[in-house]
């Protein structure tokens, strides 16, 4: 199996260097792909001198899908990782990655989920193989949820292994999304009947802690880690929601109910004292302008993408780099 691990990063030297580290000491053979920018650290001198990264892609826009994106377009394996500047790959990662792909035999070509605690079921190929993360914050299950009737798993778009068809089929990342690109291409991969399998050995550890940086602080969070930003958290939510689901009553009791656990939780912050009144009404009006952008961007994305493609995916621009060294 060709493999091509494309790794994003943001103003993360120093954890990125021990990132390529672990991928060639756990995946020497794999072609690596990094993704940068626009930093402002020395990443670019850094990664040149460097003699086990294939491809250097510089891009200008501060967004991490449209830096998945274009690590896509420039690598050439059958499957395409990703791994996160800030994680380290652990002993067994490519093995247990390897093993996910492999279907089995099932007789149809068809593979089981095998995610402890979820039920077996059918899908039409295995599109994605994903593991946990060993820091605090990472999830150690998948999560699984069934919207209008579809079952959706989710991943973490830091520790996640695709086949290169389905992510062409899909479109790979919408750009539009500041936040949340890997839950929506779930919500595409599930539609698409793609099925998601975990891999217990296919472990990520973090980079020398989780530092992060002025510049950029969560600002390339994505999957399973917690957004910070509550305009742009529902901004997302609601897109995603209304491009894949169409405007319907389960959509929009699930915008509420996320919307209320978060007023109640942060109501509770005011009465402990932790957060001020005036605070909690501002992350109030994040939460409501961002869910009516995110209604009207997603019925709009929806009405382009009817023939099933990503409105804001792959296929929508030629060009994203603003230079590409490929060494290999």
């Amino acid at each position: 199996m060709q493999l091509s691990v494309v790794v994003p990063t943001l103003n993360g030297r120093t954890q990125l260097v021990a990132c390529l580290d672990a991928l060639a000491a756990v995946a020497p053979e794999s072609e690596v792909v990094v993704v940068n920018g626009p930093s402002a650290d020395g990443t670019t001198g850094m990664v040149s001198e460097r003699d086990d990264v294939d491809v250097l892609v510089e891009v200008a826009d501060r967004n991490l899908n449209v830096a998945r994106n274009a690590g896509i377009e420039h690598t050439t394996g059958e499957h395409v990782a990703f791994v996160g500047y800030d994680k380290t790959i652990e002993s067994g990662w490519k093995d247990a990655l390897m093993a996910g792909f492999d279907t089995g035999s099932h007789g149809d070509g068809r593979a089981h989920t095998i995610a402890e605690g979820y039920p077996p079921r059918m899908r039409r190929d295995v599109g994605v193989v994903t593991g946990p993360a060993r820091s605090a914050d990472g999830p150690t299950t998948p999560e699984s949820r069934t919207i209008t009737g579809r079952e959706v798993t989710y991943f973490d778009g830091s520790n996640v292994a695709f086949t290169r068809t389905a992510l062409e089929e899909v479109d790979g990342f919408d750009e539009y999304l500041q936040t949340g690109g890997a839950r929506d291409l779930a919500h595409r991969l599930a539609a698409a009947e793609y099925d998601v399998r975990w891999a217990a050995g296919m472990a990520v550890g973090d980079a020398l802690g989780t530092e992060t940086t002025p510049s950029a602080p969560r600002a390339i969070s994505d999957g399973g880690r917690t957004e910070r930003d509550w305009y742009w958290k529902y901004r997302a939510l609601a897109y995603r929601l209304v491009k894949n689901y169409g405007l319907r009553p389960t959509t929009a009791r699930r915008l509420l109910s996320h919307a209320g656990r978060d007023a109640l939780t942060g109501l509770e912050g005011v009465v402990r004292g932790e957060a001020s009144p005036t605070n909690w009404v501002g992350n109030g009006r994040d939460v409501l302008v961002g869910s009516l952008r995110g209604n009207g961007s997603g019925l709009a994305a929806r009405w382009r993408s009817r023939d099933r493609r990503n409105p804001n995916g792959l296929s929508a621009r030629s060009e994203r780099a603003v230079a590409v060294h490929d060494w290999r």
